[in-house]
């Protein structure tokens, strides 16, 4: 069994009964955190999606407290490296297999810089492997016809989590055709309300995409859901 844990924005904690892995942390001066970085005591890996400080946040805190390696693409492995952590690159379109489980990166329509502007390579959605259980965690993009191909060449997946905060990345309604396109057993929402400017009715999402046929949950921060 996989449970997939949020901590608010785009922060999920998934584990089965011996692994855990952390996904864009961002805790500290995150108001819908319902942890600090401090909390995290064993992870085996934190996964960053993209340079952005919401999406990187603590890691680099994280990593140090615990050991756990971070994966993303070449650019922020290597600007984690750096920083004196320990890391392992990717890049979009390549899969590594892990002690924790399964890791392949996919595209995402979005940008990807650093706090002081550097780049950082190309941003990235996630397919997560572990227990058998396959996690997508689309990062922060754009709605793109190849989620269909995603779901084709990595699926079944378990669980698809889409931001659907607007402005920056998908709203709504692009967010419940990702849905359609991914075709996940479950679909959870993400990337919204954490600031005005990406507030968006979690509920109204949870519904299109039901009345579109799929399943979807509502996850508040400090909720899980099993698979």
């Amino acid at each position: 069994m996989v449970k997939l844990q949020f901590h608010g924005h785009s922060c999920w904690q998934v584990s089965s009964a011996n692994h855990s892995v952390l996904i864009d942390p961002f805790l500290t001066g995150n108001p819908l955190a319902d942890v600090g970085p401090e909390a995290f005591k064993e992870l085996d890996a934190i996964i960053v999606t993209h340079g952005h400080g919401d999406h990187t946040g603590d890691a680099e805190t994280i990593a140090k407290n615990t050991g756990a390696l971070i994966v993303s693409n070449f650019e922020i492995a290597n600007y984690f490296i750096a920083k004196g952590c320990e890391a392992h690159p990717m890049h979009i379109g390549g899969g590594h297999t892990f002690p924790f489980g399964h890791v392949k990166f996919t595209i995402a329509h979005h940008g990807s810089t650093g706090p002081d502007g550097e780049p950082l390579g190309n941003p990235m959605g996630v397919v997560l492997t572990m227990d058998r259980q396959k996690v997508y965690h689309a990062g922060d993009t754009g709605l793109f016809y190849d989620m269909k191909l995603i779901a084709e060449m990595n699926g079944p997946l378990d669980a698809a989590l889409l931001p659907i905060g607007d402005n920056f990345t998908m709203g709504i309604d692009d967010a419940v055709k990702a849905a359609e396109l991914l075709g996940a057993g479950l679909t959870i929402p993400m990337h919204y309300s954490t600031f005005d400017l990406i507030a968006a009715d979690p509920e109204e999402f949870t519904g299109k995409v039901e009345a579109n046929g799929g399943k979807a949950a509502v996850v508040a921060p400090g909720g899980s859901y099993s698979l």
